[in-house]
């Protein structure tokens, strides 16, 4: 008994060990998982269950930084950020989406019944964020927070604020609800005004109610510097949109820049809009047509092949062409000048925009010459300036050109170009040869004042400095003698060429004989160009050439905004004119008088022959005239150009005979002349 009690207790004794082993083995083993569990949420996972914890326990609301200023040359405000209220709803708080969205829109005036049902939608939806209305203006605002309406809440955001409504709208553009920019400036440098934005973090129960807040401050953007002047945007503005009601036109544009450093001091096109309500004008009219619409130039582009036969040395300013009275034919087109001339200078030809001679000049240079020179013009490439949407304009490769394409790239057709890379071709000829990159922005600035970009000039060489001085002196010709009289300012000389271009019709793709464009780039002082001015008229109604259309209006804006910029007047008024008192024009009758005293006169004069390729004689004729009235200075030994200008600050009709220099003239010296008077001036190269 004693043995077998003993193999009992000593069997108990191994299962109570076998079972404390299964135990401690079933405990380790828990244990071991247990800690590899802990281990895997404590280490592996632990980044992804926070990032989940902190979601449901967090509610984040993103706040918009303050946009940067935009500000003109002198440092003058165009565009801030003014602070507004911002009204959204957690749906699910929201008892009655119906009557809660009744008393909403009876102050903010949205559609009562669309506003109650995306309410509904939203909260069916369980969403706990839904915007109810954007930047809400400060009076209603006030009014929708009195209402203290369940489930309603608001925070504070910017908005963007132009004080001056619509002035520079196409160069500041404008931004959309989310702060984004859509155009011009705004969109450009965009991420650079825009700043960096911020986020009101609420830690929230289990419920989503709020125990607890705090917040990212939002970065604000950078201040731009604009090379905009403002005054001189507004007198832009003021006379573009004038033409344009006059000439009952579609649209008009201008640009007035510096030939010198590409800065742009004036961009207007019209109509325009208000950037503080954009959605309230139409989208045609928030095209930056400066730099996003082309156009066929016309006369104004016959630079070019002026400029290219002078710079490769088949022609001087003062070298005869035969316009063949208006007519000639290129790969059997046909093409006619607006009047037949005959015989005239190269500086004549392009005062009187002659086509022919154009044309001529054209086929002299030649299609690979002439298609280099466009693109040292800058022609069918953007100009790179700092805004968006800019078109490259047309201009095709020389294989892909007809052979009748030199005569219409000559003058001006066949190829599209936009007001902007006008404004920088013409700055070739005013600065001395350079083409010259344009810029709206001066500089960038952060928020604690520390400038963070400057522009710098950038310029190639496209002619050179005779050339342009060549053409500057020609296209001086066209306002004192040739097309476009209307642009002569007062106290400054003026240059530039008239366009006047049919435009296409759509429906037959041929030129329409009732819809044009007309017009005028020019540049002042002649010597010393302060601006380049582009006018650009479309679809005029009535009169419809760019001489009497755009070249008033250059003139206007030349004239209010020359003294602005601190330009001195380089035409000399003689001090006694000053004190004369202003005098009506001549009569009819007084008119036909003074020019049969100067026939009888002529026949008592010998005729002055000017040298010529066909041996014929010469004669200019100068038609300009103002109120002033003076006495009749000595003209003897003064130039053709010096004695028209002389003749135009005193209102004389100059009649001049021959070439060279003054040698006798009619009135003679001191003698008293009126408004009108024509003046007869024969000109020699005798010593």
């Amino acid at each position: 008994m004693p043995r077998r009690s003993t193999a009992i207790e000593a069997s108990r004794s191994g299962n109570s060990h076998r079972r404390a082993l299964f135990v401690a083995m079933g405990l380790v083993a828990w244990m071991l998982l247990i800690g590899g569990r802990l281990v895997q949420l404590q280490v592996s996972q632990h980044d992804d269950y926070t990032a989940r914890a902190r979601s449901q326990q967090l509610s984040s609301v993103e706040t918009s930084a303050t946009r940067g200023q935009l500000l003109d040359r002198q440092g003058r405000e165009l565009a801030r950020s003014i602070e507004t209220e911002s009204f959204f709803a957690d749906p699910r708080d929201i008892n009655d989406p119906t009557e809660t969205a009744k008393r909403i829109a009876s102050i903010t005036g949205q559609d009562r019944a669309d506003l109650a049902n995306r309410l509904s939608t939203a909260k069916d939806a369980n969403k706990k964020f839904y915007w109810i209305i954007r930047r809400l203006d400060v009076e209603a605002a006030n009014k929708l927070d009195a209402l203290e309406l369940k489930g309603v809440y608001s925070r504070k955001e910017p908005k963007r604020y132009y004080p001056n409504d619509s002035l520079a709208a196409h160069v500041l553009g404008f931004v959309g609800l989310d702060e984004i920019g859509q155009s011009g400036v705004e969109q450009y440098y965009n991420e650079k005004i825009r700043g960096e934005s911020g986020k009101v973090f609420l830690e929230v129960d289990r419920d989503k109610r709020a125990f607890e807040s705090y917040e990212v401050q939002p970065r604000p953007g950078q201040t731009v510097v604009l090379t905009i002047d403002q005054t001189i945007q507004y007198r832009t503005e003021q006379a573009l949109v004038a033409a344009v009601q006059r000439a009952h036109a579609k649209s008009g544009t201008a640009i007035v820049m510096d030939p010198q450093t590409g800065e742009i001091l004036a961009l207007a096109n019209a109509p325009s809009f208000d950037p503080n309500q954009p959605p309230k004008d139409s989208a045609e009219n928030r095209v930056n047509g400066a730099l996003q619409t082309a156009y066929e130039p016309g006369s104004t582009f016959k630079i070019v092949a002026y400029s290219a036969a002078i710079e490769k040395g088949l022609v001087k300013p003062e070298d005869k062409i035969d316009c063949q009275m208006g007519q000639i034919t290129v790969a059997g087109r046909l093409i006619h000048d607006h009047h037949p001339f005959g015989v005239l200078t190269i500086a004549d030809a392009l005062a009187q925009s002659s086509n022919v001679g154009a044309i001529k000049l054209g086929l002299l240079v030649g299609n690979e010459s002439m298609y280099d020179y466009m693109k040292r013009f800058g022609f069918g490439s953007r100009t790179g300036v700092d805004l968006a949407g800019e078109s490259p304009g047309m201009l095709a490769q020389v294989n892909r050109w007809q052979p009748s394409s030199i005569g219409s790239l000559a003058m001006g057709q066949e190829i599209m170009v936009t007001p902007l890379q006008m404004a920088t071709a013409y700055s070739v000829l005013a600065n001395g040869g350079m083409l010259v990159k344009p810029h709206v922005v001066r500089e960038l600035r952060s928020p604690d004042g520390t400038v963070t970009f400057q522009a710098k000039l950038e310029t190639r060489r496209a002619l050179k400095p005779e050339t342009a001085a060549a053409l500057r002196n020609m296209l001086e010709g066209v306002t004192l003698h040739g097309t476009a009289r209307k642009a002569q300012l007062g106290g400054y000389t003026a240059a530039g060429k008239t366009g006047t271009a049919q435009k296409v019709d759509p429906k037959t793709h041929t030129y329409s004989a009732t819809k044009f464009i007309g017009s005028f780039v020019g540049f002042a002082p002649v010597k010393n160009p302060a601006v380049v001015i582009v006018v650009v008229i479309d679809e005029p109604q009535g009169s419809y050439h760019g001489g009497d259309i755009a070249a008033p209006v250059f003139r206007e804006i030349a004239e209010q905004i020359l003294p602005d910029l601190s330009v001195s007047p380089d035409v000399e008024i003689k001090p006694g004119t000053e004190t004369i008192a202003q005098t009506s024009r001549p009569s009819p009758q007084q008119v036909k008088e003074d020019q049969a005293q100067t026939e009888a006169r002529e026949a008592t004069l010998p005729k002055v022959a000017a040298p010529s390729f066909s041996g014929q004689t010469k004669e200019v004729v100068f038609a300009v005239a103002t109120k002033r009235a003076a006495l009749m200075p000595d003209l003897r030994g003064q130039s053709v150009r010096d004695v028209a200008r002389m003749c135009q600050q005193l209102g004389l009709r100059l009649e001049a005979h021959g070439e060279g220099h003054a040698m006798r003239q009619t009135p003679e010296a001191g003698a008293e002349v009126d408004p009108g008077r024509v003046v007869r001036v024969d000109f020699g190269r005798g010593n």
